[in-house]
């Protein structure tokens, strides 16, 4: 199987299967003498990990980080990172029923026809297991970009939508409800609404916002690796994930260039940032904030008509513990692949120039 590594130089290959021992990861290419802070490490696991609150998976994992190279005496030596998590809560029989059947909007039926063989339990491979690996090395990711600031924040959960602007919010809200919403008031219907769908046994997508700060000028390439769409490419390879835009987005197309346009200030900022904080690729210094849309998870709590193995209809029910609503999970996860292309093109940019 190709494609389990992500990125040139700050790099991620990961490993494991949601129902197996273990999974994790190696990082290569983060540079020595970086001095860890574990307690931070933990504090991001625990953004993602299931069973935080009544309106996510009730799976109780502790998710803990256990590292076996790369570190000294808590000090990164520039060799490579490898570390596990281990499955500590799985319930494989809650799969059983579906080991030779199609969950309609999985990855069990094009996994399947690929490989020729499928790990049927919580999803295997494909499962959004996987993304604790990369909550855990984005994480570390943080910690090399010191001065840069990532911040994700649930802006939308079915029809919804959180109207402010990013700059009128207070970001200290976002970790004080289990939406990640920041605004509190926002946030309990949010809440409710997530709640009502779960008694249903059915599920909602949403919209995670994601907001860089303090980044500095020059991360990025013209032409193929441009900034925007290395951002684009890690947040549409997490699970569930049907859209990404960046400044202006999809609105930007309703306004003439004469209002789209950035207007520099003698120093070099913009008056506005409809760039989004890149602009031919390239960070301009501005911040840098853009939107994660996520699909409605697929495992319903209810009756749904599919396929099984040998091609017929048969009729499936989820069961087990899933998420009624992903995006408060995925806040964490946003931020981690963020995190893990700006620590890529920060060490790239040391080559920029003498």
């Amino acid at each position: 199987m190709a494609g389990n590594s992500f990125g040139s130089i700050f790099k991620l290959t990961t490993f494991g299967e949601s129902h197996g021992e273990a999974i994790g990861g190696v990082i290569d290419g983060c540079p020595a003498g970086l001095k860890l802070d574990f307690e931070a490490i933990e504090t991001e696991m625990n953004r993602r990990k299931p069973g935080q609150s009544a309106i996510v998976t009730q799976r109780k994992e502790p998710d803990t980080v256990q590292f076996l190279s790369g570190i000294f005496e808590g000090i990164t030596t520039g060799t490579p990172i490898g570390f596990i998590i281990v499955n500590a809560n799985q319930k494989s029989k809650d799969y059983s029923h579906i080991k030779d059947t199609y969950r309609p909007s999985h990855a069990d039926y094009t996994y399947d026809k690929k490989y020729g063989i499928r790990d049927h339990r919580g999803g295997g491979r494909s499962s959004a297991r996987e993304t604790a690996c990369r909550v855990a090395a984005g994480a570390i990711a943080k910690q090399l970009l010191k001065e840069i600031k990532i911040t994700a924040y649930v802006s939308g959960v079915g029809e919804l939508k959180l109207e402010k602007d990013y700059s009128e919010l207070d970001f200290s809200e976002i970790e004080k409800n289990p939406v990640r919403c920041a605004d509190p008031a926002m946030a309990a219907q949010m809440e409710t609404y997530i709640k009502e769908i779960r008694k249903q046994g059915d599920t909602v997508g949403g919209m995670v916002t994601c907001v860089i700060q303090n980044v500095p000028v020059g991360l990025g390439e013209p032409v193929f690796d441009k900034l925007h769409a290395e951002l684009g490419k890690a947040m549409l390879s997490i699970n569930a994930v049907k859209g990404f835009e960046y400044g202006s987005g999809f609105e930007g197309t309703q306004l003439k260039g004469s209002q789209h346009n950035d207007l520099f200030n003698e120093d070099g900022s913009t008056t506005t940032n409809h760039s989004g904080g890149i602009q031919g690729g390239i960070s301009n210094g501005e911040d840098i904030y853009f939107n994660v849309a996520f699909k409605p998870v697929a495992t319903l709590m209810q009756k749904q008509e599919t396929i099984n193995s040998e091609g017929e209809k048969v009729e499936m029910e989820g069961k087990g513990r899933h998420d009624p609503c992903v995006v408060p999970r995925a806040v964490p996860i946003v931020e981690a692949m963020a995190a893990l292309v700006l620590a890529d093109f920060w060490l790239l940019n040391k080559n920029a120039k003498l």
